[in-house]
């Protein structure tokens, strides 16, 4: 059985390994298409970058769960991103182009990137207008499913401790120097997570079970991640089992 957090009221599941994890973060992934199509015609997604997002985005592309999407119906925008070009080494477009959608049927205008060539705060205004084009006149962007991860130091997205970019609550778009990176990075704010119908984040390995356990179990927790509450929606921590050592009273799935 599913855990729940006593401090964010989040469902946690543990899986016994990044493959478990992925598989069921895919059938959630469908069943929540599926729902979003019926109710109103499509399925926004924002996208995380990362290894244990990859290992998703891979097994969506495999004909038993893509056969399962209509691509047509689906878009999908990105949650944070380098400043580097599309086909750089780190860029999370390119993880994403070369896992997902080199390998699936989704028409191009349904792919919406994050500009990272660009300077970043022309990129960050750049793509809070494509959000304000797609989702119309609404006071924020409502995604159905934002898949987000963890860093070792509680980050999530580019929302990294310290960043500017943590104090942003107007703006549906950051362009912040991240110090520690030494390095420009762009992301979503708070405001448009909180506002996400489910956020699910995935985490894998042991070097994340000390930050997840204060996340989920200490409720004066300083960490970015921590701040992710969707305020009319859910939110569900896909963990595996390394990742949830840590945990009291682990439930393996």
């Amino acid at each position: 059985m599913p855990l729940f957090s006593p401090v964010t009221k989040a469902e946690i599941i543990i899986c016994r390994d990044v493959e478990a994890l992925s598989r069921r973060a895919a059938e959630q992934f469908i069943s929540l298409a599926r729902a979003a199509m019926a109710a109103h015609g499509n399925f926004t997604v924002a996208l995380s970058g990362g290894s244990t997002p990859k290992a998703l985005y891979s097994l969506l592309a495999t004909e038993e769960f893509s056969a399962q999407l209509d691509w047509r119906r689906i878009h999908l925008f990105f949650g944070d991103e380098r400043c580097v070009a599309p086909d750089h080494a780190e860029s999370n477009y390119r993880m994403v182009h070369e896992s997902l959608l080199a390998k699936i049927a989704i028409p191009g205008a349904n792919v919406h990137r994050l500009r990272g060539e660009d300077p970043p705060p022309l990129a960050a205004q750049a793509y809070e207008a494509e959000l304000r084009r797609h989702f119309g006149a609404a006071a924020l962007p409502r995604f159905d499913l934002a898949l987000l991860g963890l860093g070792e130091d509680g980050h999530t997205a580019s929302l990294f401790p310290g960043s500017l970019a943590l104090n942003e609550v107007a703006g549906w778009v950051a362009a912040a120097y991240v110090e520690k990176l030494s390095a420009h990075r762009l992301t979503l704010t708070f405001p448009l997570f909180n506002n996400v119908a489910q956020v699910s984040f995935l985490v894998a390995g042991a070097s994340k079970a000390g930050v997840l356990a204060a996340i989920l179990q200490d409720s004066t927790a300083d960490y970015p991640a921590a701040r992710i509450k969707p305020n009319a929606g859910g939110l569900t921590w896909f963990v595996d089992h390394a990742a949830a050592e840590q945990l009291a009273s682990p439930a393996l799935n």
